[in-house]
């Protein structure tokens, strides 16, 4: 059988301007602790009941070992692109002076990505804050966006002409609303207040930082990272219909329209007790709305929402719709409602989806993975985006989530995304059914 990705032969997806890409973060698989100073996920896995197969990011797919190796296996994929974090405390001291031998580990990467014509996408902060500066706030702490466009300036200026294209953050949502207001992420604090204060602080933090970027890299891409689902209600009631676009609004607007538009989402706001609200001081909106080169966008499934007793929203898991191994639904049609209504809501700048795809319970079976449940996901979902650009919007490219299995957060290693499949035991990497059509489609172009 012949595993095929396909989207219509006049699309632009099949143009060779469209960029194709792989994506990874630093903690999920750097490895290397001893390197780096601790963050907050090295406190949370520490943490008994938090990660669910106890494990950590100590060790993950040691990629710091095998990076080389690695950049081969990704130019095997016929990629253009290359999306990968730094990790704040490898650059970065705990005095604010840079770690010499971490930006050289980083300028060596980006040097083997321009040999190879592979393009450079960095995202500054993947969610690994530093222990030392969560100990002293993290982001409840205004003083860490600071510190964060500290580091940006530092890290941007040492890099120099390499980077093809910054992202600031990835999914300040995660990074706020599971780390801070739900607890379910590091540094595991669940309380509503502290979730919209640490949201301000890292919009704030994105566009101090992209001030920085647009002086010291002028000609590199320089956005941001979002995770948006698209909101639909359980059903045709009207407090169902508010519910999830209240649901939109708290959820997801929150991040998206004070970048995009200057504002928080007014009833959004008004769900929040006064006490709690985020701490808006005179002029941060302007820094944190100030134009970007490109948004980026990170989808996986679509969210169903029902009015509560309290006139809030509750959210619907669906039981009969096809699941990943996450218990996420597979819902393409999301990722075109997505993109055209933010279209029509917003003056968006062109659009990268930087995110996109499915764990699934990947097996090895005489040396190979036959992952036609992810390859079906991404074909779905390809042609969902060719669909939205058909609609008017400016997508521009498309990184595969992920490049190899890693350590995926709260489930540990239970969990797998990449298209390549990780033997944490030996550290054999195998390319999946998936990860070879989505290189013979790219090279096809």
């Amino acid at each position: 059988m012949t595993l095929k990705l396909a989207v219509p032969q006049t699309s632009k997806l099949r143009k060779k301007d469209f960029i194709y890409g792989v994506a990874t973060a630093a903690f999920q698989i750097e490895g290397a602790a001893e390197s780096r100073l601790p963050c907050i996920w090295d406190t949370f896995c520490a943490t008994p009941g938090k990660i669910s197969d106890s494990s950590n990011g100590l060790v993950a797919c040691d990629h710091l070992r095998h990076w080389q190796s690695d950049l081969e296996l990704i130019e095997s994929l016929n990629v253009d692109a290359y999306r990968f974090s730094v990790s704040w405390g490898r650059v970065i001291n705990a005095d604010g002076s840079l770690n010499a031998a971490g930006v050289d580990f980083y300028i060596k990467l980006l040097d083997r990505l321009a040999e190879k014509n592979i393009n450079a996408f960095v995202t500054l902060y993947h969610w690994d804050l530093p222990q030392h500066i969560e100990d002293q706030g993290g982001w409840l702490n205004r003083d860490t966006a600071y510190l964060f466009e500290d580091y940006a300036d530092k890290i941007s200026r040492a890099f120099g002409h390499r980077v093809y294209s910054y992202a600031t953050l990835n999914e300040p949502f995660c990074s706020a609303f599971l780390g801070y207001e739900k607890g379910i992420h590091a540094p595991g604090i669940a309380d509503l207040g502290a979730g919209r204060r640490a949201a301000h602080h890292l919009l704030l933090a994105h566009g101090l930082a992209l001030r920085v970027l647009n002086k010291n890299s002028p000609h590199s891409l320089n956005g941001l990272v979002l995770n948006m689902s698209p909101t639909y209600p359980k059903s045709d009631c009207a407090r169902d219909i508010e519910a999830a676009q209240l649901a939109d609004d708290f959820l997801f607007q929150w991040y998206a329209q004070p970048v995009l538009a200057g504002s928080y989402p007014e009833k959004a706001m008004a769900h929040i007790p006064e006490r709690l609200r985020p701490p808006i001081e005179a002029g941060d909106m302007a820094i944190i709305s100030q134009p970007m080169d490109y948004i980026g966008l990170n989808y996986y499934t679509r969210g169903i929402f029902h009015a509560d007793a309290d006139n809030a929203f509750l959210e619907t898991v669906p039981t009969d719709a096809e699941l990943t191994d996450m218990g996420w639904e597979v819902f393409p049609q999301g990722l075109t409602d997505l993109l055209v209504n933010l279209h029509k809501r917003y003056s968006l700048p062109p659009v990268f989806i930087t995110e996109n795809g499915a764990a699934m319970a990947d097996k090895v079976v005489n040396g190979e993975v036959n992952d036609v449940d992810r390859l079906a996901y991404y074909h779905s979902h390809l042609n969902a985006i060719h669909q939205a650009v058909e609609q008017g919007v400016d997508v521009r490219g498309y990184f595969a989530w992920s490049l190899m299995d890693n350590f995926e957060w709260a489930y540990g290693y239970e969990k797998r995304f990449g298209i390549v499949y990780v033997d944490y035991e030996t550290q054999q990497r195998t390319i999946k059914a998936s990860g070879h059509a989505y290189a013979n489609f790219i090279g096809s172009r």
